[in-house]
């Protein structure tokens, strides 16, 4: 186990930021380590994210975790990207190299799957998915859930244009991603309901057709999380839907990604999901 006594600097950037829990997970995962960080939640104004950025890594700043609304701004302020955040066109993740680059990544899909997959124990092979959004959130997973072998996706989003160019840059690669409006969610019948937007943080939820039809087996999980159901997971419940989860898990999955990443080391993931469960949010 790697020690390191002097405090290493990291944060969380994003545009509301008060409720992340992002900072506790990585203390535990630090404890788990034997490391000694600095990790902080850092609220930025939109039209600074770019110089905050600069101005933390010029300051010796060694690891950002980004989320709502700057993933893909943090993607494109990037000196370098991974092929996980080339594919999503959008980070979560940032770094500073040996050579002084900044080096963007994207967890969120791997942190996603993790928790589908492991943690809730729901199969993505051969599903009919509906992913709700068009944002950073939904482009940063959209790999990770084509390699897990789905049937198809459907991106449906309010604004339909968005939905439509997010999927026309995977169909154009030959994967079966497709794009509409919100309306277009009654359009199939779907195994897996996943919502990508931000309209939990606020407690509302995305403006989805009465029609939708759920399989048997249908399972919803949204990408937000809280300390009650959050209204999607509600809706599900009430429209049928098998099983239900927030994206707790997904962000301590993602979470541990970038902490290997920094670190080398990889954090155990459940005894920090148990934890978050049983306490408040801090």
């Amino acid at each position: 186990m790697a020690t390191c006594h002097i405090p290493r600097e990291y944060a969380v950037v994003g545009n509301p930021i008060s409720h992340s829990r992002s900072p506790q997970i990585h203390s535990v995962f630090a404890q788990q380590t034997g490391r000694h960080i600095d990790y902080r939640a850092e609220l930025v104004s939109p039209d600074d994210f770019e110089r905050w950025v600069a101005d933390f890594f010029a300051q010796e700043g060694l690891g950002l975790n980004v989320t709502l609304p700057f993933k893909t701004r943090a993607f494109e302020l990037a000196d370098v990207s991974s092929l996980r955040a080339q594919s999503a066109r959008a980070a979560n993740f940032l770094m500073r190299d040996g050579e002084g680059r900044i080096v963007a990544d994207n967890t969120d899909g791997k942190g996603l799957v993790r928790d589908i997959t492991v943690g809730a124990g729901w199969s993505l092979a051969d599903a009919r998915i509906l992913l709700i959004g068009a944002g950073g959130a939904v482009k940063g997973v959209i790999p990770a859930l084509l390699e897990a072998g789905p049937k198809h996706i459907q991106i449906v989003n309010r604004t339909a244009e968005r939905a439509e160019a997010v999927a026309d840059e995977w169909r154009s690669l030959g994967a079966p991603v497709f794009g509409a409006g919100l309306a277009s969610a009654a359009s199939g019948v779907w195994d897996i309901v996943i919502n990508g937007t931000s309209t939990g943080l606020s407690g509302g939820m995305p403006m989805l057709p009465d029609l939708l039809q759920m399989a048997p087996t249908c399972c919803c999980y949204d990408m937000a999380y809280a300390d009650k159901p959050t209204p999607f997971m509600l809706w599900a419940t009430e429209q049928g839907a098998a099983a239900t989860r927030d994206g707790l898990g997904m962000l301590v999955e993602q979470a541990a990604e970038s902490f290997y990443l920094w670190m080398g080391d990889y954090p155990n993931t459940q005894p920090v999901i148990d934890l978050l469960r049983r306490t408040p949010r801090i």
